[in-house]
């Protein structure tokens, strides 16, 4: 029997858990089959019904549909119980896109590409006819109730289904790709648990917000209805001020409205949370672009990085943003976005937002076309400096959402506005002296014992301010960016990341090892994104001397102690 994911699926139908069935009586034992897979990425949402992965044979996308299916005049359709109707889009479609959503998930995610695979379609209670003849759907990518065993004939021991699959594999798997190795399926394994994990969390988070008794988000909501007759606005609020989330429900509102709609930022991670949380909203509220701001002219043509002659510095600051500018203006106006919201828009230089503009169907503000920014000008620890085309004075956000009391009120004198804090008055903020040089080696001596405390791997997070930790660079080498953020998400372990990439982000426990700065200028921003990053305990470790020069006395007594 194969590895069974899980060993006992919650099935959608009927026809899923036969096919199921089948498929495990049959595929040998170093296979691995897969019910349900959710993948979510920056363009699409997809389910795999029954994904199988077969080292030495290779990957099969399998979608299943129940009922009497057929094809007339071009047009598929099911029969069942119900009645009639057409499957838009078909069966074909669904498994061929759900095919390269997972292609390029695994691939983005390893140094070596899955190689052989094929889509299929399962129909357990239909029987194809002998002149079965569709373009899209040759018959040799098709398991019917006579391959499957579930026609009266055959039977799910006979090997028919499995053999079905080998030479679906063999004739439109691809010849020339390598078949699956079982270290890439293993990966693949790995990486798609962390998906499903990363998922299953943000359908949760999901849930707590849109709970009718979140009294905080019917706050937030009241904020956003302040402003809902302008059409320019910056709003600007400290750490845990709630930004974030007031940026992705004013998307959501202008979505709503039925503007086509773009949400942003720069950071990767807080991008994935992105694509992440509005995947769990219905089709009609999900923007028309939700990712990277980076990402947004590649998707409309410019070079990849792998592609282009330049230093990576070259190609993001200053490449993309003008190539963007230039496709903009080619593009048809029904590409263009009527409304535009931009989190974390401090990390924006002047010319992204000259590449912005174009991007509007109106780029002046005559009211036709909507730019929204939240920023933080204290969590600037990039060296770019660009200001938001908008006029009007910033609408500020007064109150501290995140942080227990005691850390809120920690950073404090940092914050660019005062901010009363929301929250319980949590414990004390503790502080370990040591050599800046030891900082990474002291705080990872801290990470058991917080786990002997009772708190789970997936709550704690240990960020750098100078050089990343090795754990973080392996991870990163290892899974490339988008699986290192979605092992983030999947909050399964101890995250180890570095201060500029976790603005937006935030875990229950943060130990902050100071263990430098590269950027001495930034180094205050940079202690202030460390410090107001945990929501119940924070941790520092560091030099106390450095720590005093960096964020001055006030903050350092009360993180440190007056008298140390």
């Amino acid at each position: 029997m194969p590895q069974l994911i899980p060993p006992q699926p919650a099935f959608a139908s009927d026809a899923e858990r036969v096919v199921w069935d089948v498929l495990a009586a049959q595929l040998p034992h170093d296979a691995t089959m897969i019910a349900g897979q959710r993948i979510t990425d920056d363009a699409h949402e997809v389910e795999i019904d029954l994904l199988v992965l077969w080292p030495g044979i290779g990957t099969v996308v399998i979608e299943v549909k129940g009922g009497r299916v057929g094809v007339e005049d071009g047009t598929w359709f099911q029969r069942d119980r119900s009645g009639r109707r057409a499957l838009h889009p078909s069966p074909v479609e669904q498994a061929q896109r759900a095919r390269h959503v997972l292609l390029r998930h695994i691939n983005e995610r390893s140094s070596r590409p899955l190689g052989r695979s094929v889509h299929m379609v399962a129909l357990p209670w239909s029987q194809l006819p002998d002149d079965w003849d569709v373009p899209d759907a040759p018959r040799a990518l098709m398991l019917d109730a006579m391959d499957l065993g579930t026609g009266g004939s055959g039977g799910a021991g006979s090997g028919g289904a499995v053999e079905r699959i080998v030479a679906a594999l063999r004739s439109h798997g691809g010849s020339h790709l390598s078949p699956l190795e079982g270290v890439q399926r293993d990966h693949a394994v790995r990486t798609l648990r962390r998906t499903e994990a990363a998922i299953e969390n943000h359908q949760l988070l999901a849930r707590q917000i849109e709970d009718s008794g979140n009294q905080l988000t019917r706050e937030q909501e009241r904020i956003l209805a302040l402003l809902r007759f302008q059409h320019r606005a910056q709003v600007v609020g400290g750490a845990g001020s709630g930004k974030t989330h007031l940026a992705l429900m004013k998307a959501r509102a202008l979505t709503r409205e039925g503007r086509r709609t773009a949400l942003m930022c720069y950071s990767r991670g807080l991008a994935r949370h992105f694509q992440l949380l509005t995947a769990t909203w219905p089709a009609e509220d999900r923007p028309a672009y939700v990712g990277l701001f980076h990402d947004l002219p590649v998707r409309w043509g410019a070079q990849t990085e792998a592609e282009f002659d330049g230093t990576a510095v070259a190609y993001y600051e200053e490449f993309l943003p003008a190539q963007l500018r230039e496709l903009a203006s080619t593009r048809p106006v029904e590409d263009l976005f009527e409304a535009i919201v931009v989190d974390e828009a401090q990390d924006f230089a002047d010319l992204w937002w000259d590449a912005l503009r174009p991007c509007l169907v109106e780029p002046e503000d005559t009211g036709a076309s909507v730019l929204f920014v939240f920023t933080d000008a204290h969590q600037s620890v990039f060296d770019r400096d660009g200001r938001a085309p908008i006029t009007l004075s910033p609408f500020p956000l007064d109150d501290n959402l995140r942080n227990t009391r005691t850390i809120a009120e920690t950073f404090a004198p940092l914050t660019p506005l005062e901010q009363n804090p929301r929250m319980e008055e949590g414990a004390p903020v503790r502080f370990v002296a040591c050599p800046t040089e030891d900082a990474i080696s002291t705080a990872d001596d801290l990470i058991d014992p917080l786990l002997d405390e009772g708190w789970e791997p997936g709550e704690i997070a240990l960020l750098t301010t100078g050089r990343r930790h090795p754990e973080q660079r392996e991870r990163i080498d290892y899974a490339g960016y988008s699986g290192y953020w979605d092992e983030f998400f999947a909050a399964t372990d101890v995250f180890y990341g570095h201060v500029l990439n976790f603005k937006g982000l935030e875990r229950r426990v943060v130990v902050l090892a100071v263990n430098g700065f590269q950027h001495w200028d930034r180094s205050p921003h940079l202690m202030y994104v460390g410090l107001s990053r945990a929501r119940s305990l924070l941790v520092v470790v560091g030099d106390p001397e450095l720590i005093r020069t960096v964020v001055g006395y006030e903050v350092a007594d009360r993180l440190i102690g007056a008298d140390r």
